[in-house]
């Protein structure tokens, strides 16, 4: 979906790595991580700031991104950027499906912005339905091609690093 509407790779890349989450980054950095020239990452960083998408402050020698919370697309872009990952979708049917699921983690690449086509979560709750799980993890890699990984834990052990996207 995002792909035939945006036709640059790398304003893909940056655009869920910015919308996925509060995320931020540098010219330099996110030219290694994307595995793209510097020169291709700053006109797209331009293009996007330009355009009011992100902006940018100087720390240090360094220009720092970020996602504009303040555009009035942000929340629909955010959506677009969410519905492409398969996120919203895989996360209303766990929650509302799965049994007491008392909180919900994004771990691993997608919750550092990066699309490597696996996306990783934590869920936290008792009796949760596994076979249910198993279904939604095939339909989710149907619909969106991305691997689903899951783990399930009984109580929050309190240092989760990721994203909450649902918690009770």
């Amino acid at each position: 979906m995002l792909d035939s509407l945006v036709t640059s790779k790398t304003r893909i890349k940056l655009l869920l790595k910015f919308f996925s989450h509060t995320n931020t980054g540098y010219l330099r950095s996110l030219a290694k991580e994307f595995d793209e020239s510097t020169n291709s990452v700053r006109v797209e960083l331009n293009r996007l700031t330009e355009a009011g998408l992100l902006v940018s402050e100087d720390e240090g020698k360094t220009k720092m991104y970020k996602a504009n919370t303040g555009h009035p697309f942000f929340g629909e872009i955010k959506g677009m950027v969410s519905k492409f990952l398969g996120l919203d979708d895989l996360m209303e049917r766990i929650v509302n499906r799965m049994g007491e699921v008392q909180m919900a983690y994004i771990v691993g690449d997608y919750a550092r912005g990066i699309d490597s086509g696996t996306i990783q979560m934590i869920l936290i709750g008792k009796e949760l339905d596994k076979e249910y799980l198993e279904f939604l993890k095939e339909k989710t890699y149907e619909k969106v091609q991305r691997k689903v990984e899951v783990s399930i834990l009984e109580e929050d052990p309190g240092d989760i690093q990721g994203i909450l996207v649902f918690g009770s």
